[in-house]
């Protein structure tokens, strides 16, 4: 993970004297300022390692620049997690929640850096997996994900808005485009439309993470690979099983998939031994007792919703809110992302 740090870029700084001194005041940490760098995989919430001597913290803010009312709420995203511990154990375990705008200018938490791998577009050049390895890993997100849902959702209960999923999630996602688009992309109208008028019902309501995919895992590769931690609950709620999975699946890229789609892989999902999208749902629709005999719509959700995260962060970039040189590609990436929901329609 170390390779993925760097120094915190200006646009992204904070006072580290004040969150020291806020922590202080909130947990059980040393004395001493700690070290901070910042995370630079990330696409939406800002990621920050805060190492002390004898402890390593991750910091969580939201970014910097307008963003989507409902997005990059610290206090949900705390909540969720410490609610979901210890029953998905997965989770990584937050320490402190900071509400107030005098420490940096927005909430924050803070939480416990869980140890292990974290798999990027590419294997790092050190790490040599086998083929059962990389089927193994296959198979830990499949039953990772199965896990999550079936999670008792009742502690959470207050994050459920009741039947109608899958309608709130078309209708908000549509909003969100409209509201982010610039004028180098699709209107995409005719998607959302087809999105509209197709919409199945809910299958059921369970604990959903909204974005679950390798690069948001955490794997033990030490003695045989380990599922051990799963970031970034920004997205989770109480939703529809399938959603989450077509949303997961806008991620997994197949080793045949067409160029153009196959260039915004951020993952290793195309390595011999890992399942191909088709392998990844019926080995999950398998594991589970909602039934779905055409997954069609749920694989052009989550093309269509990904293409809205990324119009959000394009519109940031397009603006000048930031200039994390990692989204320059965005806006031809959304581009890409709706020519291909529309041949999957």
């Amino acid at each position: 993970m170390s390779s993925e740090l760097g120094e915190v870029r200006a646009e992204d700084s904070f006072d580290v004297d004040a969150v020291h001194e806020w922590l202080q005041q909130n947990a059980d940490v040393p004395t001493e300022i700690p070290l901070v760098q910042q995370f630079g995989a990330g696409a939406s919430n800002l990621t920050y390692l805060l190492t002390y001597k004898d402890q390593e913290l991750i910091l969580r803010r939201p970014p910097v620049g307008t963003k989507a009312a409902s997005a990059h709420d610290m206090k949900r995203e705390f909540l969720i997690q410490k609610t979901l511990l210890p029953d998905f154990p997965l989770v990584p375990k937050v320490v402190a929640l900071c509400q107030d705008p005098s420490v940096i200018g927005s909430d924050f938490y803070v939480m416990k850096k869980i140890e292990g791998v974290i798999l990027r577009r590419d294997l790092p050049k050190d790490l040599s997996l086998t083929l059962q390895d990389i089927e193994l890993i296959g198979d830990l997100v499949i039953d990772g994900l199965v896990s999550l849902h079936h999670v008792d959702s009742a502690p959470l209960s207050q994050l459920s808005k009741g039947p109608g999923y899958v309608g709130r999630q078309v209708e908000g996602w549509s909003r969100r485009y409209r509201a982010a688009r610039t004028p180098d992309v699709a209107d995409a109208e005719t998607l959302m439309k087809w999105l509209d008028q197709y919409q199945p019902d809910d299958v059921a309501s369970c604990v959903i993470h909204g974005d679950w995919r390798l690069d948001n895992l955490v794997l033990n590769l030490e003695n045989g690979p380990q599922l051990v931690g799963a970031l970034d609950w920004e997205l989770a709620t109480i939703g529809d099983p399938l959603m989450d999975l077509g949303s997961s699946m806008a991620y997994w890229i197949d080793r045949n998939d067409e160029p153009a789609f196959a260039a915004l892989r951020r993952q290793p999902t195309h390595l011999p031994g890992m399942p191909t999208r088709d392998e990844f749902i019926a080995r999950y629709l398998e594991k589970t007792e909602w039934g779905c005999e055409d997954f069609t719509y749920y694989e052009i959700f989550g093309v269509f919703r990904l293409t809205v995260i990324l119009q959000q962060i394009w519109a940031r970039y397009f603006a000048g809110q930031t200039s994390n040189p990692a989204f320059a590609g965005f806006g031809d990436a959304v581009n890409i992302m709706i020519n291909r929901a529309m041949r999957m329609i």
